[in-house]
């Protein structure tokens, strides 16, 4: 059995997505999941390649980027080249939520950039928006590119109301209890009063899930004297969970805030 085949069954038998690098003896191979919803990309520089699932790796390496596997592709990477050993399949399902919330701005995803696309996502928010506010800003960190977008178009002060401290709490999607999910949410969110008090608050969000974390968020501006705060999401609503992600998942697909509101309706 060749290291392809094994590849391949893999991942015909996960329930799920899964992909791969594997270092042996002939060369790399790298394998993207069936749906192509992570990426796994392929590097070039002065006849040496490498890959890696984040094209971010690559520019301080002086790497540049040579091909985008497709959901499915399998390939050998060697010192003679790339050799293509199964080919992609037809149908890309690539998970939209590298550009707005889990991607690192740093990266490009089927050549588009995060940090860009969030840009674009604010200043979209902002065309369609004439709320009347002393300064914008993003819940930190993904929630920052979207908010420097917004700003820019809208001509309003960009700040940070919130600053986030990271060193000892985990991302607040990790943990399987929402209770622990919302304590170190508001654990990392260190408020600036002088920036708060009085203020009319405009903050950019990569979307809205469950809602509970936005809720207890709002509540500490108020609780800092903040005079309005208004919340602009830049994801669409959630109506169905993901079972590829963790925070999209919820016991009943009505914790979902926007079914919520649609409930209410």
């Amino acid at each position: 059995t060749s290291f392809e085949d094994g590849i391949q069954k893999a991942q015909d038998t996960i329930e799920g997505s899964c992909s791969l690098l594997i270092l042996t003896a002939e060369g790399i191979y790298a394998a993207r999941d069936k749906f192509g919803r992570t990426p796994v990309v392929i590097g070039r520089k002065d006849g040496t390649r490498a890959a890696s699932l984040e094209t971010c790796a690559f520019p301080n390496l002086h790497f540049e980027i040579e091909k985008y596997l497709g959901p499915g592709e399998v390939v050998r990477i060697t010192e003679g080249g790339i050799e293509q050993l199964v080919p992609p399949r037809e149908t890309m399902r690539i998970c939209g939520f590298l550009w707005v919330y889990y991607g690192y701005p740093a990266s490009n995803y089927e050549g588009i950039n995060v940090e860009d696309t969030r840009n674009r996502c604010g200043e979209m928010l902002a065309k369609k928006d004439d709320v009347s506010v002393d300064l914008v800003a993003g819940i930190p960190d993904s929630g920052t590119g979207h908010a420097i977008g917004y700003a820019n178009e809208a001509g309003v002060p960009f700040r940070r109301p919130f600053v986030k401290y990271t060193p000892t709490w985990p991302r607040s999607f990790m943990p399987q209890i929402q209770e622990t999910r919302d304590l170190v949410a508001r654990m990392k969110l260190i408020p600036i009063r002088e920036l708060i008090e009085g203020s009319r608050l405009l903050f950019c969000e990569d979307s809205i899930v469950r809602g509970t974390q936005l809720k207890d968020t709002i509540k500490r501006l108020y609780d800092f004297g903040a005079k309005e705060v208004h919340m602009r999401p830049a994801c669409p609503p959630l109506v169905y969970g993901c079972k590829f992600l963790n925070f999209s998942r919820s016991r009943s697909e009505l914790d979902l805030a926007a079914r919520m509101a649609i409930k209410e309706l």
